[in-house]
């Protein structure tokens, strides 16, 4: 019998912003295999994380997805839904919103700061001051422009080892601003897998002395914010061949544009601004190769003759995934194409 160490991951119930929690549960096990069907479901104190009272603070955790952690002998990362006592979703609980049989396919765009925990700054932002403007930040090399990469390179390595679909990386626009893409089939998956790699992503900043902040706009000024821009597609958008059906499509998303942006993450106002590449968050656009519209018609989709996806550029880097991706769901089925 071998001990197995299984971090069980959930999503807290403060606002506006969401925040992970974890704890570890220690298990004798002969011949793990890793998978959910070996472990059961856990409890947490409510009371501690804002969704329960303290006369009745129990809260279930049911495992939805499990990962290797590659930093832990036999351990595993064990992300959860949080559910009532009496098995019924809790109210915080955005994942039990998808309605997705895994027809939708998602890639997430994860931007975010690495702050220094000293100064409580953007790395390469010296204390009373401000770097060179942006310009030479963006997808960079050398120790002059670029901050941060031991870190970032050792994420990837993380995430992979992991087993998440991990896509990418690169310095972005902002000093100190980096972004990672991952991309599942199934929304819940997606999901799943954001938070997963912000776990890792935020559990390895201890070691720096570093944290992670995923505000759109923790630097004001002339600096470019922070989103995760949603790229997604289903069936019709993956075959259709039809800018008759992308349109309509990208029009079902303008009458609902609040009820988006409610569930695209706090403060995405400090963002959408209309400049740093983001549409205003008062209009509502879409167009081939925008990068200033609400969602771009990606240049690939149309030169494979309207095949492929689309990307919502509006989700601040803050945003919950399973909340985003639950919106534009409902939205593009409501297209009736």
């Amino acid at each position: 019998m071998a001990k197995i160490k299984l971090e069980y991951i959930w999503l807290d119930g403060y606002e506006p912003t969401q925040n992970l929690r974890s704890k570890t549960k220690v298990e004798e096990h002969e011949d793990f295999k890793g998978t959910l069907a070996e472990i059961g479901n856990w409890s947490f104190d409510g009371s501690s994380t804002r969704q329960a009272e303290g006369g009745s603070s129990d809260c279930l955790l049911v495992p939805v997805a499990i990962y290797p952690d590659p930093t832990r002998l036999n351990g595993y990362l064990v992300m959860t839904e949080v559910m009532n006592a009496d098995g019924t979703p809790h109210a915080s609980n955005g994942r039990a919103t998808i309605d997705d049989d895994g027809d939708f396919w998602f890639g997430f765009e994860q931007e975010y700061f690495i702050m220094d925990t000293k100064t409580l700054l953007p790395l390469g932002f010296p204390i009373g001051g401000y770097p060179a403007p942006q310009g030479m930040y963006y997808c960079s090399v050398g120790g002059k422009n670029t901050h941060g990469r031991q870190l970032v390179e050792e994420h990837a390595d993380l995430c992979i080892a992991a087993g998440i679909n991990f896509e990418g990386i690169n310095q972005e626009v902002a000093c100190g601003q980096w972004e990672f893409q991952l991309f599942a089939k199934g929304a819940k998956q997606a999901g799943d897998e954001i938070w997963i790699a912000r776990y890792l992503l935020d559990r390895l900043t201890e070691a720096y002395g570093y944290y992670i902040e995923y505000h759109p706009k923790p630097v004001k000024g002339d600096w470019n914010g922070s989103g995760m821009h949603a790229n997604f597609s289903n069936t019709t958008l993956r075959t259709c061949g039809s800018k008759e059906t992308y349109d309509k499509i990208c029009e079902a998303f303008r009458p609902v544009a609040k009820e988006h942006i409610a569930v695209y993450g706090a403060y995405n106002d400090q963002r959408l601004t209309g400049l740093h590449e983001t549409a205003s968050i008062n209009d509502f656009s879409y167009g081939v190769s925008d990068r200033g519209a609400s969602i771009r018609i990606p240049i690939i989709t149309v030169e494979k003759g309207w095949k492929g996806w689309l990307e919502d550029r509006r989700p601040a880097s803050n945003g919950d995934p399973y909340k985003i991706s639950a919106r534009i769901i409902k939205t593009v089925n409501s297209a009736n194409v």
